[in-house]
């Protein structure tokens, strides 16, 4: 029998916080063979990325492990000196990390990061880990490589630089690979390829994968066996069929209510009723842009002068609706979104908002639509700011905006809390000691604070799992229901898209090929492009038929 390339045995992990230690891994064990894929679920806090970090040693200094033992090979990581790790770590095992955002230095070129691993273990010299690293990017899905080797990280879109992560993970052929969420930032179609890409390396090289999502279609897709964790423990433990198409424990059957990306397989693929292009109200519109054209100028030794990121792009968004933006990363639809918001200037065309003309508004114009169109953006981590209470964050756009005095404000968050389905309790603490989603629910709040008439939502629960984004999506279908809200919603999964969206237009190279309401996009798409989107979506495409399993006990220590 073949050895496992990683084993863990009875794993627990703590942190040391001012209230006492907190268990945050509990007795897990598990074993990943070479040229398989385990894919851990669970939603945020039930231990997932704890256990893939302290396989890396990768924990925060708070952390401890008390028990277990993690062996690659020979070697037990839980024990192993820093030099022994320095010496594995890129070379034996390659982690993607989850948020692209911190994990990229923004001061160097992309070319140099990933080449920098082949470099530290020496595995090639200069010259050649460059050329190395431009064919890495190409594999990861990278269009135009040798371009992107030589920008930095904030000239590329979310899902690049993950692809970024990906390709650096990658370069050193590791037995292991620690995918901690590799795809929640890409488009289907991407992450379709970067999949493919992951298994093509665990049928060529024999590479052990360790694969932490929150997307149960792709546990369903990619996975050989899925290990479900609930605070801190293992739950359940099987095949995809076993424990999706069977599952035996209370909690993998919420998660798996609350998947979108399944929601084929339950039929109940919407939070809306199904809405055909004859049923829609044609009021009007909240939101309306007219030709929009953006240009870019490319770095010197590009194929062209300027890319056109935004190409003629137009559409309405009547009121009270959700028009949804959809298409791979880079297509224009995050673009598209900051032209609307006048966050950014259009080379061309008319941004129309209840039928005024605000493209080129300017002082206390632009001033007063800051307040009519608001924004809540993808990452709850990173939009909030870390020294600021909860009713800080919430009341910072009332205090920009002069309204009301400081009592007046503090009962504004409070009611605003209420409204997003939060404690009180929650005004006094930090976005530190809130979860994902919870963080998520406040953004939303503040946007909500000084009662705009549309919201530009961008990925907004792409970083969360399956529960909370059912959460998310409810919580934006009972507020716009109850204010009349207006919503542009930015995304990438049309899983999601198909729960909460009335209208949906897909964009490809800055144009939009298709457009309609989404029940005529999703059951009958005239475009290609629009097809193939649709049928990349992971999870919804072949039944999961259970078969005889054992309990998580017994298969975690097989």
């Amino acid at each position: 029998m073949t050895a496992p390339v990683l084993e863990v045995d009875d794993l627990s992990v703590f942190y040391l916080t001012p209230r006492g230690p907190v268990a945050a891994v509990q007795e897990v064990s598990f074993q990943v063979a070479p040229g398989e894929t385990l894919a851990i679920v669970g939603e945020s806090g039930s231990g997932k990325s704890t256990t893939a970090h302290a396989v890396a040693r990768l924990l925060p200094a708070t952390a401890r492990i008390p028990s277990g033992r993690v062996s690659l090979g020979a070697l037990d990581l839980a024990t192993a000196t820093a030099d022994e790790l320095s010496g594995i770590r890129g070379r034996q095992i390659g982690l993607v990390p989850q948020d692209p955002t911190v994990s990229l230095n923004p001061v160097v070129r992309i070319g140099a990061q990933v080449a920098e691993v082949l470099l530290i273990h020496g595995l090639a010299d200069r010259r050649t880990a460059w050329d190395r690293a431009v064919e890495a990017l190409a594999e990861a899905g990278i269009p135009d490589p040798a371009v992107r080797a030589r920008q930095y990280p904030h000239e590329l879109s979310g899902g690049m630089r993950q692809r970024v992560l990906i390709a650096t993970a990658l370069i050193g052929r590791p037995d292991l690979l620690i995918a901690d969420e590799p795809t929640s930032a890409l488009d289907v179609t991407v992450q379709r390829q970067i999949l493919d890409q992951l298994d093509r390396l665990k049928a060529d090289r024999n590479t052990a994968i360790l694969l932490i999502t929150h997307d149960l279609g792709v546990a369903a897709d990619r996975a050989d066996r899925v290990l479900v964790m609930h605070r801190g423990r293992v739950v359940e433990h099987g095949t995809p069929a076993q424990v999706l198409g069977d599952p035996q424990d209370p909690y993998t059957r919420r998660l798996i209510a609350a998947a979108p990306s399944l929601s084929a397989r339950r039929g109940a693929a919407s939070l809306l009723s199904t809405v055909r292009s004859s049923e829609l109200d044609t009021g009007a519109p909240v939101l309306e842009v007219r030709d929009l054209v953006k240009e870019f100028t490319l770095p010197r030794g590009s194929a062209q002068a300027v890319q056109r990121a935004v190409d003629g792009v137009s559409f309405q968004i009547p009121g009270g609706t959700t028009l949804a933006l959809v298409g791979e990363s880079g297509s224009g639809k995050t673009t598209t979104a900051r032209l609307a918001l006048r966050l950014a200037e259009a080379t061309s065309g008319t941004v129309l908002l209840d039928g005024d003309d605000v493209t080129t508004v300017r002082g206390a114009r632009l001033r007063a639509l800051r307040r009519r169109v608001q924004l809540v953006q993808q990452n709850p981590y990173a939009t909030l700011n870390p020294r600021l209470s909860v009713e800080q964050v919430i009341t910072d756009p009332l205090r920009a905006f002069g309204v009301g005095d400081r009592r007046a404000r503090s009962a504004r968050a409070a009611e605003l809390l209420d409204l997003v389905a939060l404690p009180v309790s929650a005004l006094t603490r930090r976005p530190a000691e809130l979860s994902g989603g919870q963080r998520q629910r406040v953004a939303i709040a503040r946007a909500l604070a000084v009662s705009p008439e549309l919201l530009v939502l961008d990925e907004p629960v792409s970083a969360l799992d399956v529960s909370i984004q059912h959460q998310i999506l409810s919580l934006l279908v009972t507020l716009q229901r109850e204010l009349g809200l207006t919503y542009l919603f930015i995304s990438h999964d049309l899983a999601v898209v198909r729960q909460i969206a009335h209208r949906v237009a897909v964009m490809r190279t800055g144009r939009i090929v298709e457009a309609g309401a989404t029940g005529d996009v999703f059951d009958d798409p005239a475009d290609a492009y629009t097809r193939a989107l649709i049928d990349a979506i992971p999870g919804g495409l072949r039944p999961l038929a259970p078969t005889t399993r054992t309990s998580a006990r017994q298969q975690g220590a097989s």
